[in-house]
């Protein structure tokens, strides 16, 4: 809040778009939730909790008395972000909003958007749709919380990518030819320096 004379000028929270043309109408350093930036927040979190440890606690969520570790604190930042994307109690995704379209057809219930920011209170997705440059972090998010790990994709029969994997995993590699090979990859390999390419 500032004052000049008479006249009172505030910066509120917004939790997606302005409601004035203050500012340029731009209401996005002000409360919507953008995955770049709550991303590097959860990366910075668990560093500290790295290095601080799990006998260092914080309050979390604020005012509500409970003491946590760091890494909950990340973990349970990532799960609300994830969050946004999965269907809660009711069968509704946040990311869709009120579209009932995209929120109760069959033919688009499972087809998820990846906004370019998400309002602060809702969760609905905002700005361009296709933003999978950096609201894609939702999948590194995902599998930093161990719901997508190396075991489940190995176990995957389905995903015919996973079969190279299994292989490596089936037996120890004493190095990176053989590791190589056992994934069945072959062909020019890059040279190392000061030797021609074969």
């Amino acid at each position: 809040m500032f004052h000049a004379g008479t006249n009172e000028y505030r910066v509120d929270y917004l939790p997606a778009e302005s409601d004035s043309g203050m500012f340029g109408g731009n209401s996005n350093w002000r409360g919507p939730i953008w995955f770049p930036v709550n991303y590097l927040v959860i990366e910075a979190v668990r560093r500290f909790a790295r290095f601080l440890g799990d006998a260092f606690t914080v309050e979390h969520p604020t005012r509500s008395g409970q003491q946590r570790s760091l890494t909950a604190v990340a973990d349970d930042l990532s799960r609300r972000l994830v969050s946004i994307f999965c269907e809660d109690g009711n069968g509704r995704r946040p990311v869709f909003g009120g579209y009932e379209r995209f929120q109760t057809d069959p033919a688009w219930r499972d087809l998820i958007p990846f906004h370019e920011y998400f309002h602060g209170d809702t969760g609905m997705g905002l700005g361009a749709s296709h933003q999978t440059g950096w609201t894609g972090l939702v999948a590194r998010l995902i599998q930093s919380l161990g719901q997508f790990d190396a075991d489940t994709v190995l176990e995957d029969r389905q995903w015919p990518m996973a079969r190279p994997y299994r292989r490596l995993a089936a037996a120890s590699m004493p190095d990176v030819t053989t590791a190589r090979e056992a994934r069945g990859v072959t062909g020019a390999r890059l040279p190392l320096s000061g030797q021609p390419r074969r």
